[in-house]
Formats: structure tokens, sequence, C-alpha cells
């Protein structure tokens, strides 16, 4: 299968993740530079939701996809990279915010030179306007959303910062969590009643 891949693979139609896996297996680096491309902003954001602090971020997603790229035979499902990677990401940042206090956090606009929402529409996410979890975050209150997700049980953050945050599908978030889908559910439902709870006075 590997071998019908093309040998420029950014932009092409119908690669997959998994193909770009097995590739990548077989020693091919601009396989997992592929890889990289696809997963690199999300790396980040996923681990500054959990440092609140970008430069760290960016080293924790640099340090993830070389434990990818060292361990990426290991991967017995090649099509659920997604996953397996940003599970790396987690448990270093998990492990990064374990031993070390967060450093002054930084806007998300910082690592990335512009805006990071995804669809603007006169200056304005859309898809955030009924949703107070999620206009928090995109809005001035950043640092306070930052330490209302400090405040939440392990799970819990996880599950809103993939599911809510990043709008990852939930069988994806269960893979990276380890655990059911109807586990993910409940994990959002109650992380986000906890938030609202604790950003009541702002949102």
């Amino acid at each position: 299968m590997s071998k019908s891949v093309p040998p420029t693979f950014h932009g092409t139609p119908g690669v997959t993740d998994g193909m770009l896996v097995a590739r990548a297996a077989d020693g091919d680096r601009r396989a997992f530079d592929e890889l990289v491309r696809r997963y690199q902003r999300q790396a980040v954001a996923v681990s500054y939701r959990l440092l609140g602090n970008t430069s760290d971020a960016m080293e924790i997603a640099q340090d993830a996809f070389l434990k990818a790229y060292t361990n990426i035979t290991t991967l017995e499902k090649p099509e659920a990279f997604c996953g397996w990677f940003l599970r790396i990401v987690s448990n270093l940042s998990l492990n990064r915010r374990r031993g070390r206090k967060r450093n002054q956090q930084l806007p998300m606009d910082d690592a990335f030179g512009g805006d990071s929402s995804a669809e603007q529409t006169g200056g304005r996410d859309r898809s955030v306007e009924h949703d107070p979890v999620r206009l928090a975050t995109s809005s001035e209150l950043g640092p306070r959303v930052q330490a209302a997700l400090d405040e939440l049980p392990e799970k819990q953050r996880m599950a809103i910062i993939l599911f809510t945050i990043e709008q990852m599908p939930q069988k994806d978030v269960a893979e990276v969590l380890e655990c059911s889908v109807e586990a993910v559910k409940w994990h959002v439902f109650q992380g986000r009643k906890k938030l609202k709870e604790l950003l009541k006075d702002y949102v």
C-alpha cells in the first residue's frame, strides 16, 4: 500500500495518515514531515491549554514529534496516528506541568502570528456565539479561562480541551484519554458545568 503514495505529499488528495505512517515506518522522512505539517498546530494548541505557556507548548510539540518518530514502528493501527500522537503530547505536557511552575502566559496568537479562530466573520467567531465556554476562550478572558481550566480534574480538563476547544471527534478524544466515548461525554458534561460555574461572573 505504501508504494502507491506519491513522493510529494503536501496537498495530495487521498493520502491518509495511515499511508504516511507506513511510509515513515519504512524510513521515509518526507512522509513524517507531512504528519508534522498536519498536526503541529494542534499539538502546540493542546499543550498550551495544559501549560498556559507558549514557549513550553512549542517545546513539548517538538519533543512529541521526536518521540512519535522514534516509536512510529510500534503503532499497531497506523490510521489512529492522531489519537496516539496527541496522547504523547498530553502525557509530555502533564509531566511538564507536574514538574514545573507555569511561566508567564502568552496569547495563542503569539505562537502563530495571527488570529487563532477557525471561522471569522466581521472579526467574530460565529461558532462560539452561543457557547459561554468557547466564547470565553476566544476573547480577552483567556487568562481567566486558563485559570478555570487549571481547577478542573485532569480527565475533565483534557476532555474540554480536546473536544470543546479543539473540536476533536469524541472517538478520538476517547483514544487519547484511554476511556469509552460515554466516559468522554460525562467528562465534557461535568467539565463544562464546572467551568460555567467558575466563569459565571464573566460570561
